[in-house]
């Protein structure tokens, strides 16, 4: 069995259970334990199956939950050098570089080097038997290295965070506007349907997630997205409150 979950997606916490090749695999954790378990239990798996946490940076709406739940559940974390001198020694695991793949059993865990204003980010592509699961969020701008990294992927989690316009036209600072909507920032919703152009196939499935309850609408969404529904096998969007449940991989 193949499959691809999210525990909840959004700006309050983010974190994506991958389930392939015997491993489930946890990417980051911006809840609490107490909200940790709730969703782990609503996707009818235990935190004790985890093998490994992988974080993508040190923003808390990824990392908040990590410490606890590892030291809980005894579950290895690994992470790049600037992502663990970024939370100050507050986390210890497994150091990993972007480009550089790993196993983790027999699933091989590729890092992927993406532009966010975090210390050293990355995002991350397993590989097993040939079946590719891709996770991205946080990034800026859509880079040659990111589309060719995730190209023949049969599952995909992607970042949709704003609208442009109604970022713009919103009650954030200037600052953090320039901020989310800078080359280190969020994709918007046109960035993420040029990212989405550049990589789908045919036999794909696609959550869209990581979207913003300020700065971005479900019909805009659905509005941007809809010409996906032809070209990819299947689509849908993940939630704050709720995440997605599990997606199966055929293969």
């Amino acid at each position: 069995m193949i499959r691809f979950a999210s525990l909840g997606s959004g700006s309050r916490g983010n974190a994506t259970l991958i389930d392939i090749g015997e491993q489930l695999i946890l990417v980051d954790c911006g809840f609490s334990l107490k909200q940790a378990e709730a969703r782990f239990a609503r996707l009818h798996v235990g935190p004790g199956d985890v093998r490994a946490i992988l974080i993508t940076h040190e923003h808390a709406d990824h990392v908040s939950g990590v410490a606890a739940l590892s030291h809980k559940y005894g579950i290895p974390i690994f992470a790049s050098y600037g992502t663990f001198r970024a939370l100050d020694n507050q986390l210890f695991g497994n150091r990993i570089y972007g480009g550089i793949a790993f196993p983790i059993g027999d699933v091989l865990v590729h890092p992927i080097v993406v532009p966010h204003d975090a210390r050293e980010p990355v995002q991350f592509v397993f590989e097993y038997k040939q079946v590719r699961i891709g996770v991205i969020s946080d990034l800026g701008q859509v880079t040659p290295h990111v589309i060719s990294q995730y190209r023949d992927c049969a599952g995909l989690m992607m970042e949709s965070n704003h609208d442009a316009e109604l970022l713009m036209k919103g009650n954030y600072p200037a600052k953090l506007k320039k901020r989310i909507a800078g080359n280190l920032g969020h994709l918007s919703n046109d960035q993420a349907v040029f990212f989405l152009d550049m990589v789908k196939n045919i036999d794909m499935k696609v959550v869209v997630g990581h979207v913003s309850e300020t700065n971005n609408r479900t019909d805009l969404l659905e509005a941007s997205f809809e010409k996906f529904r032809s070209d990819v096998d299947w689509l849908d969007f993940a939630t704050q409150e709720t995440g997605i449940d599990w997606v199966s991989i055929e293969k």
